[in-house]
Formats: structure tokens, C-alpha cells, sequence
């Protein structure tokens, strides 16, 4: 089904600029039109800050936002007291209060006016709370109290109670485990209403009827899922390329003929100068001839140089058509694994788990709040066990590389250099520049401080910290590594990993990321135990 054309929001030459000067949005004219849509585009690219104009979160520096109608807006984090209530969260609470108020004698008209005659509030919210997967939950209840997938699960019920023609999500899906995942998609498939979602999930993406990318500060549309927008551009960019490659040899063509044209002028004019040193004929005539060769040449110059330059610019348009985005590549040292060494060994309380043997590659997984972190927490510390889990870990090698869920690990008054360097202080620095600009790290960029880093240039100091470590790390574990990283960002890791040759621990609730890993073995965590399964699911 694809989306229908009529616009539910339209950017109409709209731009915004930080308190610093940098400019977020540039004269952006877009529509999004009803139903539901993806928004994708690599970290940097203002995806949030067009949710958040979008949301009236943020007011534009110039151009207009125009939509529908009232716009309910769930932003990537979400920010709570430590007092607010499930009702806080489905923003039902003044009209709550107001009908127990009335519920029990308050004849008070201020109630009456707070309730505005929503009688059925109580009973919607808890059939909407229901209907996402959270039965059973008080709308008293502290939203302390609630899980991180049951506190978005909540949100996202609240907007559904809100009625609202438009709904923003930003990132629904980071840190929700497979089970809220999938009562989020759920929701998702039989919203009532306008959506427009930006999110790194495949999986939420082809839920999508429509997907919007943001690059280069423009905005384009596909009416299609993120599968069949993929499946277009792989088309369109092989058609660029080969237009690219026909504009290439057209200019080639042209240059040659242009200096065989110039070849055969130069030759005329060698004649006709030996004609006129020999006086073959009178010198009115000789002038004459003279004179309509160069006005002859002059023009024939003026096309062949036209023609080469009208082929010139057929270039330039097919390459600006063609992608060409950065990506890490990098020959990673071998970390001398053989295919028996041990590496690590994950049990719980009936000693049953797994060993994790040379070069393997294992994916953690199991709900949220079940002890995954902690584990990985445990083998990282060399403590076997931790107090109070029912699991434990051991380490067989001290060469362990972490990645954590969050880029706040990395120590922002230093240099991108020198946090690279502390990781191979051996490596000599001619060549932790090479691999830094492998990195896409180039000249002097290797000297700003990670503070100053984006989110998406964070996650290349992380990675390259990891991967260029001397000596090798043995074992990689990588910690909900997808959380927060745009889709280019996902490619590298990948394209990364894909030549390492030590073992690798892997949590994460992104099935399509595991699957590219080709994970050798899933270890599934309950309150059971450790149970080794064929796949994710």
C-alpha cells in the first residue's frame, strides 16, 4: 500500500541556525504526506531537528512548518520526574484527577471544566495501555517503576489516547528488547493517523509506506518501505553510473576530435604560410584567403571548445547524481586466536552456558532488565561472579576490547590522536595516521578534541580505539552497538568486523545487524538460565 499524496506536512523554505551560527536546516521545502514514513539520513544531517520544528519543539530561524493538524511528538530520550505516573506519561493526569475528584462528591466546576466531559478517560486509557501490550499496569503507578521498553510502550499509548492527526517518533525502537519491539510494530502497523518516524530499525522501516531521506540538506521521498527505496537506489545509482561512464567517454570523444581538429588547422596554416613565403599566387588574393582561414579557424575553436565544454558539464551533472560517501576500510592486525583457545565462558546458576572458543562469533540475547550488561560487566571486571546473579562469567584472556552501549567512555578533552595512540602506544605515529585516515580521520582532523565530535565522528574514535589496539584485542564485546548509530554508521561496523579474526560477544536487539554478522552461536538469557538456540528468535 502506498502513501497517499496528500500532504499531512509541508516545510515551505524552512531553515534554522544554533545559537552559535551552524546552520541545522538550509532552506528545506518538503512534504510529508499522510500515512506513514521513514525518515532516514546519516548522523549530522538533522533528522531530529526537523522532528522537533516539526513539533514546535524548536522555532524556525526562517521558512514555515504547516500540517494537518495538532502533532504529538515521543523524542529519543524521554525526560521524566521521579514522581510522575504512568497517567503523567499518557498526559491524562489533570483529566484523571478531575473525574476521581467528581467521582467522589467534589461538585467543584473547575473539575467539570478539567474533565471537559472526557467521562470514559480512565477506561480508554487503560483499554490503550491493553491494546500496546501493558496490561495490568495503574495508571498510579511511578514510571520509576517501569522497564525502558514499557515506559516508550506507554508514551507511544499515550499519543495513540492523544488523538493527534500527526505523530513524530524519534529512534522508537533503541533499547526495546524483541518482545517490546514487537508489540511497538504492532501499534505501529494499525496507527490511525500521520506518522513520520526517524529510526536506523529495518525492520520498523518496512513498516513504513513511504521513506524520506535527508541528505545534503534536501529532503527526497520514495513511496515505498526501506527494502524497496534500497532496491530504487541501487537501480538509480547503477543507471548514474553508467550515465556517468557514457558522459566520460562522450568527453574523451570530444577532446580527441578537438585536437585532431586543432592538429589539421595547424597543418592548413603551415601550407598556406609556405604558399604565401613562395608567392604561388597574387597577394590580394593570398590576404584574403588568409584572413577567411583565421575567422574559419577562430570558429571552428569556438565549437570544438563548446562542444568539449557542454560534455564537461554532462559530467559534472551525472557525478553529482552518483553517491560517493566515505567508508572505513582498514586491514585489521590478526589477534593470533587458533580455533581452540579458549576466550571466555558465560553460565548461570546451573553451570550451563556456553564456551566461547577461538575465533567465534556469539550473540547475548534476552529481554530487558533480564542481566546482560551486568554479565558482559563481570567478565570485563575478572570477578566470576556477581553478588546476587544468578550468572557468572570468566575470562581466559586479558586482551578485551569493549564497546558500550553509549560513546561516553571516551575522554572528551582529548585529542582523536592521542586516544587512538594510548590504544597502541607502540604503533609509530606515521602509522596511526594512515589507519585514522582509513577512519575517514584526514590531516589535521586528528587533532580536535572529542568533545567537539559529533555522535556519528564519536563512534569512529570508539571503533578505532577497539580495532586498532596493539596488541590485538582476542575477544570484542559490543554492547547494543547499533543504539543511536545511523544506517552508514551500521555499514561500517559491519564492514569493519567483517575482518576480524578474534572472538566477538555481541548484544543486541537489531536481528537484521546480527544476521550480517554471521553469528556462530545465540544465547538466549531468562530467568532460567543461558539456553543456546539456532537463531535470535
Amino acid at each position: 500500500m502506498s502513501i497517499t499524496q496528500k500532504p499531512a506536512v509541508t516545510l515551505t523554505d524552512l531553515s534554522f541556525t544554533w545559537a552559535d551560527g551552524t546552520a541545522a536546516v538550509d532552506h528545506l521545502s518538503a512534504t510529508f504526506g499522510v500515512g506513514r514514513t521513514g525518515l532516514v539520513g546519516a548522523n549530522g544531517t538533522g533528522k531530529t531537528t526537523v522532528l522537533r520544528l516539526i513539533a514546535g519543539d524548536l522555532a524556525p530561524t526562517s521558512g514555515t512548518v504547516t500540517t494537518t493538524g495538532d502533532v504529538g511528538y515521543l523524542p529519543q530520550h524521554i525526560t521524566l520526574s521521579t514522581g510522575a505516573t504512568v497517567a503523567d506519561l499518557l498526559g491524562i493526569h489533570p483529566r484523571l484527577a478531575a473525574l476521581r475528584a467528581i467521582e467522589s462528591g467534589d461538585a467543584d466546576a473547575a473539575h467539570f471544566d478539567a474533565l471537559a466531559d472526557d467521562w470514559d478517560v480512565e477506561a480508554r486509557s487503560l483499554a490503550a495501555l491493553d491494546g500496546i501490550g501493558l496490561p495490568g499496569i495503574a495508571l498510579d503507578r511511578p514510571v520509576g517503576t517501569l522497564s525502558g521498553g514499557e515506559t516508550v510502550l506507554t508514551a507511544i499509548a499515550g499519543l495513540q489516547l492523544s488523538a493527534a492527526e500527526v505523530v513524530l517518533l524519534d529512534e522508537p525502537t533503541n533499547n526495546l528488547d524483541h518482545l517490546a519491539r514487537g508489540k511497538l510494530y504492532d501499534a505501529i502497523s494499525s496507527w490511525r493517523g500521520s506518522l513520520i518516524v526517524v529510526s536506523h530499525d529495518v525492520a520498523l522501516l518496512n513498516l513504513m509506506q513511504a521513506t524520506a531521506e535527508l541528505r545534503d540538506g534536501a529532503l527526497s521521498v520514495f513511496g515505498g518501505p526501506f527494502d524497496a527505496y534500497q532496491e530504487h537506489l541501487a537501480v538509480e545509482q547503477a543507471a548514474a553510473e553508467q550515465a556517468l561512464r557514457s558522459a566520460e567517454q562522450q568527453l574523451k570523444t570530444e577532446q580527441r576530435q578537438r585536437i585532431e581538429a586543432q592538429t589539421k588547422l595547424a597543418r592548413r596554416q603551415r601550407y598556406a604560410r609556405t604558399d604565401f613565403e613562395n608567392k604561388r599566387k597574387p597577394k590580394i588574393v593570398m590576404n584574403m584567403r588568409k584572413q577567411e582561414a583565421q575567422v574559419s579557424a577562430g570558429k571552428l575553436r569556438g565549437q570544438l571548445d563548446s562542444s568539449v565544454d557542454a560534455a564537461q558539464d554532462a559530467v559534472d551533472e551525472q557525478e553529482r547524481r552518483v553517491r560517493r560517501d566515505s567508508a572505513i576500510t582498514i586491514a585489521l592486525p590478526d589477534p593470533d586466536v587458533p580455533a581452540g583457545r579458549r576466550l571466555a565462558e558465560l553460565c548461570d546458576a546451573r553451570d550451563q552456558g556456553y564456551i566461547l572458543q577461538g575465533p567465534e562469533r556469539v550473540a547475548l540475547t534476552g529481554r530487558n532488565g533480564i542481566g546482560k550488561t551486568r554479565l558482559l560487566e563481570t567478565l570485563l571486571a575478572g570477578s566470576e561472579q556477581e553478588e546476587g546473579s544468578p550468572f557468572h562469567a570468566l575470562a581466559h584472556t586479558t586482551r578485551i576490547g569493549y564497546l558500550p552501549q553509549r560513546m561516553d567512555h571516551l575522554d572528551d578533552t582529548s585529542t582523536i590522536l592521542d586516544d587512538v595512540q594510548a590504544a597502541a602506544p607502540s604503533a609509530p605515529q606515521g602509522e596511526l595516521r594512515a589507519n585514522l585516515a582509513r577512519f575517514l580521520f584526514r590531516g589535521d582532523t586528528i587533532n580536535r578534541s572529542i568533545g567537539d565530535l559529533s555522535g556519528g565522528e564519536r563512534f569512529r574514535v570508539a571503533l578505532a580505539t577497539l580495532l586498532l589496539a596493539d596488541p590485538p584485542h582476542q575477544l570484542l564485546i559490543l554492547d547494543e552497538p547499533t543504539n543511536n548509530l545511523d544506517l552508514q554508521s551500521i555499514d561500517e561496523l559491519v564492514d569493519a568486523l567483517s575482518g576480524y579474526r578474534g572472538g566477538l560477544i555481541v548484544v543486541s536487539h537489531d536481528d537484521a545487524f546480527l544476521e550480517r554478522l554471521t553469528i556462530d552461536a545465540w544465547i538466549t538469557m531468562d530467568e532460567e538460565g543461558l539456553h543456546r538456540g539456532s537463531s535470535s528468535r
